[in-house]
């Protein structure tokens, strides 16, 4: 009898549709909003910093305007932007757009991020390809400038659930704008 439960309940559970393993996009205006924020803190003019010292420091980053998109579906191991994807990438193209309008020096930093599946180098390097991934969608397909775009992988050093099991969470990008932030 309790085998024949467990069977049920096994089967069940695997009959069922998956849930929670894809988000929404954020819309272009949430992007825009979230990216056109103040930063948490100032810099004064002479303390800002190069890019390279911008992506070491992470007290710096968590101050810039940022969000994180993980409606971006990368598969486990791959940096790859599927075309069914790209409805996605141009939500976040509209809202880059219009703060090139608005603001003539405007920077983002486009981080990329994996779960903790694999050695730490080869999360290392999957990182910077998603970034990469992203920057050339958005200038090829999108027309962003390309001089407006920095990218940086960090692994899975900034995991947003802490796991070493395979987490779509942490298959992401992060936008940040750093223009206040940088010389």
């Amino acid at each position: 009898m309790e085998r024949r439960m467990f069977l049920m309940v096994l089967g069940g559970a695997l009959a069922s549709p998956v849930v929670g393993f894809a988000q929404e996009a954020p819309s272009e205006d949430m992007i825009m909003r979230r990216l056109d924020a103040a930063p948490q803190r100032q810099i004064a003019p002479r303390n800002r910093v190069t890019i390279d010292e911008f992506k070491r420091r992470p007290e710096l980053r968590r101050q810039a305007p940022s969000i994180d998109i993980q409606a971006i579906n990368f598969a486990t191991g791959s940096a790859d932007i599927p075309r069914s994807e790209f409805r996605k990438v141009q939500q976040i193209a509209r809202a880059m757009e219009q703060l090139l309008r608005r603001r003539r020096a405007v920077r983002f930093l486009i981080e990329g991020h994996t779960d903790a599946v694999g050695s730490a180098y080869s999360n290392q390097i999957l990182s910077e390809r998603r970034a990469a991934s992203l920057k050339m969608v958005l200038v090829r397909e999108f027309r962003i400038p390309a001089r407006v775009l920095e990218t940086v992988g960090y692994g899975e050093d900034f995991l947003l659930v802490p796991t070493e099991r395979s987490e779509w969470r942490n298959r992401r990008v992060t936008l940040r704008r750093i223009d206040d932030f940088i010389r």
